[in-house]
């Protein structure tokens, strides 16, 4: 490939398409078309492909996961599965995280295909010029988010009008951070909806009548599921207050439904960690990234419980158009591939639900970041007192230091902390994310100490300076465990890219979260019963394998929620599949005089089965027959103009 002149390179596209033509497959064309791609790489980007990233591109054309560690090129790596599998001229979806990367990466890996004679652009964005989707979609290799995907998949089965339908049939997917999409925005489906007639007043009502509650007495909360429920005396008092003698008779369901979401919103949505305020409106923020998830609504009225709360207009109950999950989503791709940092640990998930293997690819340098064990207090505030100090220390030898912490709250108290004993840092979370490219650029220097939640833990990629290096390397802390054991690795994943020295951090109070679900009083008497202070950290290999413990139940619960939610969209992929696929069949104009036939021929014999049994004319009901069979003639009768106009259309 070296040999050949960059029009040589350029031409050979069609000859691979012509040798498809001839009959050879896509594996046949491997070794050249990943060839060509590293060398077009190497003359327009200044990149080379490494050995271990032709090894994870293989793993990504053959349908799999290629979990690679950070900074390990995974954005390079795409482009050549990317390539091979958009020879066909099938088109490929390459699925990111965000609107930036969407935006970015075309622009970044453009001038490869673009040398290789391919296009390549963003989903419905402005890219070098405005791209609108139709051309868009026409596109050799497409960049886009999963919900871009996905809600042009349910606009296109909502499309009046064959023209207006733009994607093609999904032909492969590579999913960018495929652990974040697949599994952690898997709980949420996508949904189109409209504004129902729902009256709001009630959700005001019930923001002023929860607060009463004692919480020692008046409802309970399941430490493991989260779930609230009212005791006897919680259930008297509502009653009380809403002048109702049965809250749970049938007529008065709908104030159950009330009540349950302004629980919840009081209880369990806490202002700056779970939402934000912005602009008049509460914005949600996500729980696996620490973004803004604009225009995203929690459903079933819990939002408009949490506007009330907040003591701000509530916008309305909406009724659904059309949704998917997004494992169904994905599962109609012909093939779909994955990469991320953090794969092994849902290995099991991707497989039953997906059928996706994790193949782990090794490492181009070897790592030689450092992680350290849990430092454990039993008392929150000395966890942070500990915390500060590290950070001082770390501090004063150079090296750049990344925080991270679970919620925007924490956060800003940890920032005012600092700010108290005079360390200069950035604070990076949901509230400042317009500035989150610069924060990210300074955080590898000399002496920065950037204190972030989640959203510096996965997709960001931390360079160093050059004297830092020498110092040692980032030093990551985390302030507490997530529920996900992924999470932790991703941010331990910042430090040591590409073979850079660093080290890890992890401080946990058994007052966190996770520890008060799973065992935190337990641990607490043990520590007791060594004699230790609530100042004295431990290490202890019992406890922190305690915690692993915490987070696989924990990972096991979400599991049972992602799968419980897809068995139940698999009721309505059915059905959503067959009305989708006679939908297209009429905006094409294809025949359906064959099919209407057979659905009124299964009505009518649904009908005389439903009145006439079985030979027994004492268990006929020839007046329900008869009155039924009229109604259905008067529907016809009624819709002769409409049905002409559709046998036109349908042409029957």
């Amino acid at each position: 490939m070296q040999a050949r002149s960059d029009a040589e390179l350029g031409g050979l596209t069609q000859q691979f398409r012509d040798r498809l033509d001839r009959g050879e497959s896509l594996d046949d064309l491997l070794p050249e078309a990943f060839a060509a791609v590293r060398e077009v790489a190497q003359r327009n980007l200044g990149q080379r492909h490494y050995d271990v990233q032709l090894i994870g591109g293989i793993v990504l054309h053959r349908g799999q996961i290629a979990e690679m560690r950070t900074g390990e090129g995974k954005t390079l790596v795409a482009t050549l599965p990317v390539y091979l599998n958009a020879i066909s001229g099938q088109g490929v979806h390459v699925v990111t995280v965000n609107d930036y990367l969407a935006r970015r990466d075309p622009v970044w890996m453009g001038p490869i295909y673009h040398n290789l004679g391919l296009t390549a652009a963003p989903a419905g964005m402005k890219f070098l010029r405005q791209v609108n989707r139709e051309e868009a979609y026409r596109a050799d290799v497409l960049y886009g988010t999963n919900n871009e995907f996905g809600f042009d998949y349910l606009r296109d089965n909502m499309a009046l009008e064959a023209e207006n339908r733009v994607q093609r049939e999904l032909h492969f997917a590579i999913v960018d951070e495929v652990d974040n999409i697949l599994i952690d925005e898997a709980r949420t489906p996508l949904i189109i909806s409209g504004p129902a007639e729902e009256p709001v007043q009630h959700y005001y009502t019930f923001a002023r009548l929860v607060p009463r509650l004692d919480p020692d007495e008046d409802y309970t909360i399941d430490e493991r599921t989260q779930a609230i429920s009212l005791t006897q005396e919680g259930i008297e008092k509502m009653e009380q207050w809403t002048k109702v003698d049965n809250l749970y008779d049938p007529d008065n369901y709908h104030l159950v439904h009330y009540i349950e979401n302004a629980l919840n919103a009081q209880v369990q949505k806490v202002k700056d960690k779970d939402y934000v305020l912005r602009d008049g409106e509460v914005v949600i923020v996500d729980e696996f990234t620490g973004r803004l998830q604009f225009g995203r609504r929690w459903s079933d009225g819990l939002h408009q419980a949490v506007e009330a709360k907040e003591g701000m207009k509530i916008q309305r109950e909406s009724v659904t158009y059309a949704t998917i999950t997004l494992q169904n989503y994905f599962r109609m791709y012909d093939k779909l591939a994955g990469m991320t940092g953090t794969a092994a640990t849902e290995a099991d998930e991707f497989y039953k639900i997906y059928g996706l293997e994790v193949a782990i690819i090794p490492t181009n340098v070897e790592m030689i970041r450092a992680d350290e064990p849990d430092l454990i207090f039993q008392a929150t505030e000395s966890k942070w007192k500990s915390v500060v100090e590290d950070i001082l220390t770390t501090h004063e030898t150079g090296r750049p230091i990344l925080v991270g912490t679970t919620s925007i709250e924490a956060s800003e108290a940890l920032s005012e902390r600092l700010k108290r004993r005079g360390v200069p840092h950035q604070v990076l979370n949901a509230k400042n994310h317009a500035q989150e490219a610069g924060i990210i650029a300074q955080a590898g220097g000399l002496g920065s100490v950037t204190v972030s939640t989640n959203m510096a833990g996965r997709g960001t990629d931390i360079v160093l300076d050059a004297e830092v290096v020498e110092l040692g390397g980032l030093h990551v802390i985390g302030t507490e465990h997530h529920d996900a054991r992924r999470i932790d690795n991703q941010l331990r994943g910042r430090s040591g890219r590409q073979g850079d020295p660093g080290s890890s951090q992890f401080y946990v109070a058994l007052e966190d979260e996770l520890m008060q679900r799973f065992g935190g009083d337990r641990i607490k008497s043990v520590m007791g019963w060594t004699g230790m202070d609530e100042e004295t950290p431990i290490e202890n290999k019992l406890i922190t394998k305690s915690i692993s413990g915490a987070q696989v139940k924990v990972e096991g619960y979400h599991f049972d929620v992602r799968k419980h939610l897809l068995n139940f969209d698999d009721v309505l992929n059915q059905q959503r599949a067959i009305i989708y696929t006679d939908r297209v069949r009429i905006l094409n104009g294809d025949n359906l005089k064959e099919k209407i036939v057979e659905m009124l021929r299964q009505e009518f014999s649904d009908l005389i089965l439903k009145h006439l049994p079985d030979r027994h004319a004492d268990n006929w009901d020839a007046t329900g027959l008869s009155r039924n069979w009229r109604s259905s003639a008067r529907c016809r009768r009624n819709s002769g103009t409409k049905i002409g106009y559709a046998a036109t259309r349908l042409r029957i």
